[in-house]
């Protein structure tokens, strides 16, 4: 009986470990292994991956190291090309107007007042027609400038008794001769004008040429006379 018994038993094992080869769905292994023991266990899944450490806490700063050497300096750039033309900028203000040539004034108009026979000295014309700024001065009969410019000098002159030669004077140089002869009986008149370009402290006069050419009348009713006016200040290549 008890060998029936073994017998039977392990009939039944035998195709128990046959079955569990057949599995296709299990790792192959030794079907017999262990059987008294039972079969071995399946192996069991992998685990979910460890923290990496990120959200850790920082750590403390640390101290500031030491300034290092100063570099050398570098070589200049060579210059970038010109740039494109910026656009037009808008109008300036308008500037305050210019002072006017006319606030610069210098002129005088004088008469004989007197007889004049003495030749060679300036004429003292000592009746005064205009003379503001006191350019030309009565005590020596020369003009002054006292602007640089461009001048006009004119002069009308009674002639009587005597021929007239008179001169017009730019320091000491004689600038230009008026000549007239008396007639018999009668009044004459001699004149001249000139244009001078002069620098401050130039002197202008007249003055009789010769000792025989006194003949230049003048009175309160009929006056010799002289005149000059700026035209222009400024450059003598006005």
């Amino acid at each position: 009986m008890l060998v029936l018994h073994s017998v039977y038993t392990l009939l039944i094992l035998v195709p128990l470990c046959i079955l569990a080869e057949d599995d296709p769905t299990q790792p192959q292994r030794d079907p017999c292994a262990n059987w008294m023991g039972g079969a071995p266990g399946y192996p069991g899944h992998n685990g979910l991956p460890g923290r990496d450490g990120k959200d850790g806490d920082d750590g403390q700063k640390g101290d500031r190291g030491e300034a290092g050497p100063k570099g050398q300096k570098g070589d200049v750039g060579e210059p970038g090309p010109p740039g494109p033309e910026g656009p037009r900028g808008f109008p300036g203000v308008q500037g305050q107007t210019g002072e006017s040539p006319f606030l610069h004034r210098s002129a005088f108009s004088m008469g004989l007042a007197t007889r004049v026979t003495t030749p060679n000295v300036p004429i003292r014309f000592t009746k005064v027609f205009y003379n503001e700024q006191r350019h030309y001065d009565d005590s020596t009969g020369k003009f002054t400038c006292h602007i640089k410019g461009l001048y006009l000098f004119t002069y009308h002159l009674t002639v009587y008794m005597k021929d007239v030669k008179i001169g017009l004077y730019k320091n000491n140089k004689p600038m230009m001769f008026t000549f007239d002869q008396f007639q018999t009986n009668n009044v004459d008149q001699a004149s001249g004008f000139v244009l001078l370009a002069l620098d401050a402290g130039d002197e202008v006069w007249l003055q009789i040429y010769g000792e025989d050419f006194g003949g230049i009348y003048g009175d309160n009713l009929n006056d010799s006379s002289f005149s000059g006016i700026l035209l222009y200040p400024g450059n003598k290549t006005m």
